[in-house]
């Protein structure tokens, strides 16, 4: 399997420097807000039967309860139940002692105090991916951080969700399940209907119908990030696994054709091994299609010179999920500045992070590690500062105060600061 070879100066053309949404899709998915928006739960419908998503057609609930739930735990294999409560509790454990690293602050100031609180956001929806692989783990990612970040009530949307989603559902807490999804659920969320509470904050990734969906209701309602396609990017020199590297190249790139496995490599010895690997791994892979055109559509190698210039690479590049399979891949580490999670040290794999090693798995992509992290608690915390006068603030700072108003012209600021001059 031959990887496309790219250099470090071809990269700005490759490396998927923004979320490319059409014009078609966001003027699509702006009509479903709109229809979702005036016509309400009629709409929904109306779309569910459009998208043949599952038992809604005869009117049933659009929302499967916390006592439905529950009872699917009783019917999910107790193998599986098992995975996913240790799968949730591992999530658990890390996000608590995430939220345990932040603190409300209190502060002398001129006058009395200043500080912030941290204020769980009240309302969440998380949506999950329901399409050929439904995304189990997803629905722990979200549901449990937001829980553990204190989040009153927290839904889960997600198409056609099979009994092991439910029981996930479960597991994580959640109040209720949307049974249906794309862009109209993101809409119901966001909106409201006649059965469907707005919530505040939307997180979790989706189709680019949900991408657009996000993008269209941000501002109305939070959202966490929209996501691109998944990206790994592996950076290796001569001490690395040939047959590690392109299984976790495969790894990522059976999510789907649109994702991006890349090797960026010191050797060139090394790079014809993986390619070796990547044929011999694919012939017993069950998602080899797939597989086979994302490394040929969106994967490939960039050979570097030196190691400093393969770390320029992983920075330019900043990656969804980032591996290190070099030598003293810690101090490697505290040289990237740019991406979504790091692997590195011997039995590091970028799938322990998919499936609950701890931090969460909802990443940034398409570059946006440049200026964003991923999902965590403070995601659904808000911080509140505050101000509290117990005394009078110093003369000095009365008069700081008056004079900016008077330079920015805003005549009321100056009147309502020498109110509180002291005119004894």
């Amino acid at each position: 399997m031959k990887l496309r070879r790219l250099t470090f100066s071809q990269l700005s053309e490759q490396s998927g420097s923004s979320i490319s949404l059409d014009s078609p899709t966001l003027q699509r998915t702006q009509t479903i807000i709109d229809r979702v928006r005036q016509d309400r739960d009629t709409a929904l419908y109306d779309y569910a039967r459009e998208f043949n998503e599952i038992g809604l057609a005869d009117q049933e609930p659009l929302s499967i309860t916390r006592q439905q739930l529950e009872s699917s735990l009783d019917r999910v294999d107790p193998n599986i139940r098992g995975t996913l409560e240790r799968t949730a509790q591992r999530i658990e454990s890390f996000a608590m002692r995430q939220l345990a690293a932040f603190q409300s602050l209190d502060c002398d100031i001129d006058g009395g105090y200043a500080g912030h609180r941290l204020i769980p956001i009240s309302n969440v929806g998380c949506y999950v991916p329901g399409g050929r692989y439904p995304l189990v783990s997803t629905a722990l990612m979200t549901a449990v951080t937001a829980r553990v970040a204190g989040c009153q009530n927290v839904s889960l949307a997600t198409p056609k969700p099979n009994e092991t989603m439910l029981a996930a559902a479960a597991i994580a807490n959640v109040d209720r399940v949307l049974r249906i999804g794309g862009a109209h659920v993101i809409a119901a969320m966001a909106c409201g209907t006649q059965t469907i509470e707005p919530v505040d904050l939307i997180v979790g990734p989706g189709n680019r119908w949900v991408t657009a969906a996000k993008k269209l209701v941000a501002g109305n309602v939070g959202i966490d990030m929209l996501a691109g396609p998944t990206e790994l990017v592996v950076l290796a020199d001569h001490s690395a696994s040939p047959e590690k590297i392109a299984a976790d190249l495969l790894a990522q790139a059976e999510h789907d054709e649109d994702a991006r496995p890349i090797l960026v490599s010191t050797d060139e010895r090394l790079v014809s091994e993986v390619e070796a690997q990547l044929e011999r791994q694919l012939s017993s892979l069950k998602t080899e299609d797939i597989a086979r055109k994302s490394l040929a559509t969106n994967g490939f190698v960039v050979l570097c010179s030196s190691l400093a210039e393969a770390i320029a690479v992983c920075n330019r590049l900043a990656p969804e999920h980032l591996e290190l399979m070099c030598a003293d891949a810690e101090t490697v580490s505290n040289q990237i500045e740019n991406a979504g999670c790091l692997f590195y040290g011997e039995h590091a794999a970028e799938v322990f992070g998919d499936y609950g090693v701890g931090p969460n798995h909802t990443l940034p992509t398409a570059r946006s590690a440049r200026f964003s992290a991923g999902l965590n608690v403070m995601n659904f915390i808000r911080i509140r500062s505050y101000v509290q006068m117990t005394r009078q603030p110093s003369r000095e700072f009365i008069d700081d105060v008056a004079r900016l108003a008077e330079i920015e012209g805003l005549d009321g600021h100056r009147a309502a600061c020498e109110l509180r001059r002291d005119r004894r």
